[in-house]
């Protein structure tokens, strides 16, 4: 069946609806990706931690333009943290530009913002 997932660690298949394995926690790819998207899919997928896959999604930080996203997620994914990007505001002539939120599973939240706290631009000395 098209939309049809499968696991990259364990090649379970999962149904369209479901995000995490139910056997071992990895992320979802689709059972009919093209073999080179796929491929980057198992190597991303397998790089995230299990421990941090459960629960909704929730806000740790929010990025200033997508390049700034993208540098938030590989940073995250570096730590076996999995994340996703939402526009925060929708900018019409650059899909680049704006805004975005970084979500990550309520398992990850705390590793996530400690993760980032180093990188904070934000923060300030005492």
């Amino acid at each position: 069946m098209t939309g049809d997932l499968e696991c990259p660690g364990c090649g379970r298949a999962a149904p369209a609806d479901e995000r995490f394995c139910a056997a071992c926690g990895m992320p979802l790819v689709r059972a009919d990706a093209d073999e080179v998207q796929d491929s980057a899919r198992r190597r991303r997928a397998r790089r995230i931690k299990p421990q941090y896959t459960q629960g909704e999604l929730v806000k740790v930080a929010r990025a200033q333009n997508q390049s700034e996203a993208e540098l938030i997620e590989d940073l995250l994914l570096a730590h076996g943290i999995p994340s996703l990007l939402r526009p925060g505001v929708d900018v019409t002539y650059s899909l680049a530009a704006g805004a975005r939120d970084v979500l990550v599973p309520e398992s990850a939240a705390q590793a996530a913002r400690e993760t980032l706290a180093p990188h904070d631009s934000s923060a300030r000395p005492a």
